[in-house]
C-alpha cells in the first residue's frame, strides 16, 4: 500500500532554469535529484525514453531518492516507437535488468505508445504485458484517437485495463494547445505533445494525469477545475493518483505544480475524510516563509 495518498511530481528532476528558484545556487547536477526529492514524491522519467542508463547511473538515482520516493520510468523508444512492442523480448528483459537497483521505487512503468499504434494492435500490447512480473505496476499512454472514440475499440481497451489493474494514462494538454504558438516552446508543444480528447477513467488503482500547461497561471487554474472534483473522488474510492505538471519550457513547472497543489489540499479537505500533506519547501527558499510565484 502507497504511503500517500497521491503523488505529486513533474516531467524531469534536472533543470537548469531551477537551479536559483528551486535547488539552491552552488547545486551542482549531480544534487539535483536529492534536491528534488525534497520536495515532490515521483517524477515522470523521460531520460530512459531516450537511452538506457548505466547501471551506475541507476545506483547513483537510487543513492540520491529516498524510500518513499516514486520513479514511473518510461520504456526505451526503441521498444515502443521502433519495435511497436514486437520483436523486443531480450531488449525489455535487459533494460529490466538494468534498472533492478530501482524496482522497489516504480510506482509504475509508463508504455507511452505513439500515434500509430491503433486499435487493430491491441493484442500485441497484451502480449507484450505478460512479460512483466505480475508485481510490477504499468501504466499505458495511448495516442491514436481509435482509443479515444467511445466505441467498441475504446471499450475493449478499458476493459482489459480494468481487468489486468494496469492504469491508463491521461493526457491532458487542453491548455497548452490553447495558448497561441508565439514562442518558441509554445510552438514545439504544439508539435509534440497529442491533441486528444481528456478522458477521465481510473482503469486500476493509480491513475496518472499528465497536465500540460499554459505558458501563464491563471489559465491552468481554469483548465484544471474538473480535476479539483474528479481526483477527490477518486481518492473517496481508494485510488492513489499520480499527478504530473508540465509547462511548454518547465521552467516554471515547480512553482504552477506548488499552486495546484495547494488548492487540490483545499478540495480534498472539504470534500472527503482525508488530507493531503503539505509539501516542504523549495531547497532555495528554506529559511523564507513563501516561494515567489513567476
Amino acid at each position: 500500500m502507497d504511503t500517500l495518498p497521491l503523488r505529486l511530481g513533474l516531467t524531469m528532476w534536472s533543470h537548469s532554469e531551477w537551479q536559483s528558484q528551486f535547488y539552491g545556487k552552488g547545486t551542482k547536477p549531480a544534487e539535483r535529484l536529492e534536491k528534488y526529492t525534497q520536495v515532490f514524491h515521483t517524477v515522470e522519467g523521460n531520460t530512459t525514453f531516450y537511452a538506457t542508463p548505466s547501471m551506475s547511473t541507476v545506483h547513483n538515482w537510487k543513492a540520491a531518492s529516498h524510500d518513499d520516493f516514486k520513479f514511473t520510468f518510461k520504456l526505451p523508444k526503441f521498444i515502443t516507437h521502433q519495435q511497436q512492442l514486437r520483436h523486443c523480448q531480450a531488449e525489455l528483459k535487459e533494460f529490466l535488468m538494468t534498472m533492478s537497483p530501482l524496482h522497489d521505487r516504480i510506482g509504475q512503468w509508463t508504455i507511452q505508445l505513439p500515434h500509430s499504434f491503433e486499435p487493430s494492435m491491441l493484442p500485441t500490447l497484451q502480449k507484450f504485458c505478460t512479460l512483466f512480473p505480475k508485481e510490477m505496476q504499468l501504466g499505458v499512454e495511448v495516442r491514436h484517437l481509435g482509443f479515444f472514440d467511445k466505441g467498441d475499440a475504446e471499450k475493449r481497451f478499458n476493459q482489459w485495463l480494468v481487468e489486468e489493474g494496469i492504469n491508463r494514462i491521461i493526457m491532458d494538454s487542453r491548455p497548452v494547445f490553447s495558448a497561441p504558438p508565439t514562442t518558441e516552446a509554445v510552438s514545439d508543444a504544439h508539435q509534440k505533445k497529442p491533441r486528444v480528447p481528456v478522458h477521465a477513467i481510473a482503469t486500476a488503482n493509480n491513475p496518472m494525469i499528465r497536465f500540460i500547461g499554459h505558458p501563464d497561471q491563471a489559465p491552468n487554474i481554469e483548465f484544471f477545475k474538473p480535476w479539483f472534483s474528479k481526483i477527490p473522488q477518486w481518492l473517496s474510492d481508494g485510488k492513489q493518483p499520480y499527478l504530473m505538471i508540465h509547462t511548454p519550457d518547465n521552467n516554471h513547472a515547480p512553482e504552477l505544480a506548488i499552486a495546484i497543489y495547494e488548492l487540490l489540499q483545499q478540495q480534498v479537505s472539504e470534500n472527503t475524510s482525508l488530507l493531503l500533506p503539505d509539501l516542504e519547501q523549495f531547497p532555495a527558499q528554506k529559511g523564507n516563509h513563501q516561494i515567489s510565484m513567476f
